[in-house]
């Protein structure tokens, strides 16, 4: 049997890189992405482009099967922390990120502050938003907990959010699975990644410009 905390025991990205394409399935993107969404760092880079990759280049899984595993995960990761602050409240949550545990998951106050602030400037549309946005995406449940947000509107923005951002991700794996090699894929997905992170906040900035468009010019009714 597999030991599937393996790689994150000794996690470094390029060895889990390597574990994961030898092992990929999508039971193991649903997973990793419940983590890579919830309070512990980790990288969707590594799971959902090369499993994009090798359903373009080997045909071993489907596409959007991939996609829908891995938003899927990553609601399931977001439930975690929406919740955990929604039952825990906002004193546990800022002495927990303020602990050595907390700052072991590379979470700090500011970083906690920056989703909140985030989250209170942009309403319900930012756990869309925020799921495109880097250093927000696994923390904006967070305060949506706080805010006790509707959960199901919680939900359906976090999925949406995730669907496009892992879209992205898809994308990107399928496309270099008509050029790279295999061997070259972690190398070139490392290189395109301030590019991601560039093309999540342009997505989401146009979403937003959208969203206030239609706030301003709501669509007139017949009369």
């Amino acid at each position: 049997m597999i030991d599937l905390f393996l790689p994150l025991a000794i996690f470094d990205a390029a060895s889990f890189f390597q574990w994961f394409v030898e092992h990929a399935s999508y039971w193991f993107v649903f997973i990793f992405m419940v983590i890579e969404s919830s309070f512990i760092p980790f990288p969707s880079e590594v799971v959902v482009p090369p499993a994009a990759y090798l359903a373009a280049a080997k045909g071993d899984m489907n596409v959007y099967l991939v996609v829908l595993a891995a938003t899927a995960g990553a609601i399931v990761g977001a439930l975690v922390n929406y919740y955990l602050s929604l039952w825990i409240g906002r004193p546990l949550v800022y002495r927990f990120v303020n602990s050595r545990y907390g700052h072991a998951c590379l979470l700090d106050q500011a970083k906690v502050e920056k989703a909140e602030k985030f989250f209170d400037k942009h309403g319900a549309v930012s756990t869309f938003v925020g799921r495109l946005i880097p250093a927000v995406r696994q923390l904006i449940s967070i305060p949506a907990g706080l805010a006790k947000m509707n959960v199901g509107v919680f939900v359906i923005f976090t999925g949406l959010g995730a669907l496009v951002w892992n879209g992205v991700l898809a994308g990107l794996g399928w496309w270099l699975a008509q050029w790279v090699s295999l061997d070259q894929l972690f190398t070139t997905v490392e290189q395109y990644n301030s590019y991601l992170s560039i093309a999540g906040l342009i997505i989401g900035g146009i979403c937003v410009i959208f969203i206030a468009w239609r706030l301003l010019h709501p669509k007139k009714t017949a009369k």
